[in-house]
């Protein structure tokens, strides 16, 4: 779900720190150094990086293509290769039948099954294609703010990690505790208090 679905799921982030100016610039050089592999010929179970709002298959951020109005809006995309486990299965069953055949042993040990393990997967990671995860990102840099569209633990963790490593500043996620110690001015005394208090649970 994203910023153009009928329904969506938000997070809100508070920027913690100033970017770098000018910011046009460092944010597309942030966007461009960490932009997804435009390739399906890796190996790694996940990849993450950032896409164009537009054109997420064709990561493209020249000029000020992420500018909109006021605000910079681009997408994070993970592409995850997910193998179902009866096909790996499938696959060293084979491979080991095949083994014990060449090598006339009725058995194989269990490290040379670990190694036909790893060996499959890694074959049919290269030939299964990965499956494209978007979420988008909107970004006020004035007011300091982001609006991530998910509230998936995952993609936010991925989100957090590639815009300190991207913009050499962190996000601080917005929720009740966040908000009122980012917010009221807290004095320590306060801040301790805040830490230790508890949600309260409404039942009928």
């Amino acid at each position: 779900m994203g910023l153009l679905s009928a329904t969506t799921s938000l997070a809100r982030y508070k920027v913690y720190g100033k970017i770098a100016k000018p910011v046009l610039d460092t944010v597309a050089g942030g966007l461009k150094g960490h932009a997804i592999p435009e390739t399906d010929e890796n190996m790694s179970d996940t990849v993450i990086g950032w896409t164009s709002f537009e054109t997420p298959f064709r990561p493209r951020f020249d000029g000020s293509s992420f500018v909109v109005g006021d605000y910079l809006v681009f997408s994070l995309r993970m592409d995850k290769k997910n193998i179902p486990s009866r096909t790996i299965k499938k696959h060293c069953a084979v491979e080991e039948a095949k083994r014990m055949a060449e090598s006339g042993r009725p058995f194989l040990s269990r490290l040379e099954k670990k190694a036909i393990r790893e060996h499959v997967t890694n074959v049919l990671s290269l030939r299964i294609p990965p499956t494209p995860y978007v979420y988008d990102v909107i970004w006020n840099h004035e007011e300091a703010s982001v609006w991530f569209f998910s509230t998936l633990k995952s993609a936010n963790e991925a989100l957090e990690s590639l815009f300190l490593k991207s913009f050499k500043i962190p996000l601080v996620r917005l929720f009740s505790y966040t908000m009122a110690d980012l917010v009221m001015g807290l004095s320590d005394r306060e801040r301790d208090i805040l830490k230790d208090l508890s949600a309260t649970k409404f039942s009928e």
